[in-house]
């Protein structure tokens, strides 16, 4: 790309993924970040706090959804790469309340790109030829794999299970659509999941790793058989600013961590990691696996999810650094060390 990228806008960019990729952009570029997130309940800025004062990051809580707004900073801060990654994610969320994941993950999409095509239609010949919107999705939006060996490509035809991966893959089709129809600069990725610090703790991992050092259950849904192949969140930074800097427009770029998993070895490998690094444990719990509770499954819980990440290797030249071993150690170390954090986040403090 021979344009100098200046300014990259991040949606959702006080999330686990986003606050991800703008540690690493300020950490490991000299372009310019606009973090545009409207700070729901998974938005915390204390993930950034370590680079909130840097001079190339700008803050501007604005809702995805509000036309004006976007408007508003897109002709303030002239971005020459969009990176959306604003979304609801939470599968369990989206079954007992959908209409948030509509709202945000669609309309919110909708709107988005509509401004991007607006502000990309009226640039400069040259920013115009290299404007990018990298549309972050899940790979949840191809539902199921039944067989052992079958892996999600990027030509994996659509079957979401719940409103959230229902939402994602809606909002995929709209991106394909805005690039097919008016010619916008669009680039997906569709990811696996993600681990690592500063991660909401309803998720899987922070949650059984703040739930063991409290003593409290580890709730395992049915029998914990559910494979997910899982991906350290600061390699899929790495792999979303390598997409979205060098990646072909028009096309999609699975990411995975090659790290498959059933649910009920996380969750032991997790206790294994705290007997070593945190030994002293709450009162009237002898070892942290007997904590371990199988409740009922979720409805519609897909059994199996695995990448095939072999086209970002080939064409972008990237793997994961971490084996899911390492990834997790650092994880398991990174809440015993951060545990101000856990607790501005358990007590709702961080919202303030």
């Amino acid at each position: 790309m021979e344009h100098k990228i200046a300014t990259i806008l991040v949606t959702g960019g006080a999330g686990f993924i986003g606050s991800a990729v703008i540690r690493h952009l300020i950490n490991n570029t000299n372009i310019k970040v606009v973090n545009v997130d409207k700070l729901t309940y998974a938005g915390n800025l204390e993930s950034l706090k370590d680079i909130a004062d840097n001079k190339r990051y700008q803050f501007e809580q604005v809702d995805i959804c509000d036309a004006t707004e976007i408007k508003r900073v897109f002709e303030q801060y002239q971005p020459d790469i969009i990176m959306h990654l604003a979304a609801e994610s939470h599968v369990d969320r989206s079954i007992d309340g959908p209409g948030e994941f509509i709202q945000t993950n669609i309309i919110g999409t909708y709107t988005l790109l509509e401004q991007a095509r607006l502000y990309w239609t009226e640039l400069s010949a040259e920013k115009k030829s290299a404007f990018r919107f990298h549309h972050i999705s899940t790979d949840e939006v191809y539902g199921d794999l039944e067989g052992t060996d079958d892996l999600f490509t990027e030509t994996t035809s659509y079957a979401p299970s719940s409103p959230y991966s229902a939402s994602k893959a809606s909002s995929d089709h709209l991106v394909r659509a805005w690039q097919r129809t008016y010619g916008l600069p669009t680039i997906i990725t569709n990811c696996s999941n993600n681990y690592g610090p500063y991660h909401f703790p309803e998720k899987l991992i922070p949650l059984v790793i703040l739930n063991a050092l409290a003593g409290k259950p580890l709730p395992v849904y049915g029998k914990g058989n559910q494979i997910r192949d899982w991906l350290y969140v600061e390699d899929h930074a790495r792999a979303l600013v390598l997409v979205a800097t060098t990646g072909d427009i028009a096309e999609t770029y699975n990411i995975g961590g090659h790290n498959e998993q059933q649910n009920i070895d996380v969750v032991k490998s997790i206790c294994e990691l705290l007997e070593e690094l945190s030994p002293q444990k709450p009162e009237g719990v002898k070892q942290y696996k007997d904590l371990i509770t199988f409740v009922t499954d979720r409805a519609g819980h897909d059994v199996r999810y695995a990448i095939d990440a072999s086209k970002i290797a080939k064409e972008l030249d990237w793997i994961p650094q971490e084996t899911f071993e390492s990834g997790l150690r650092k994880t398991v170390q990174w809440y015993l060390d951060n545990q101000a954090w856990c607790q501005h986040v358990q007590d709702g403090s961080y919202q303030q």
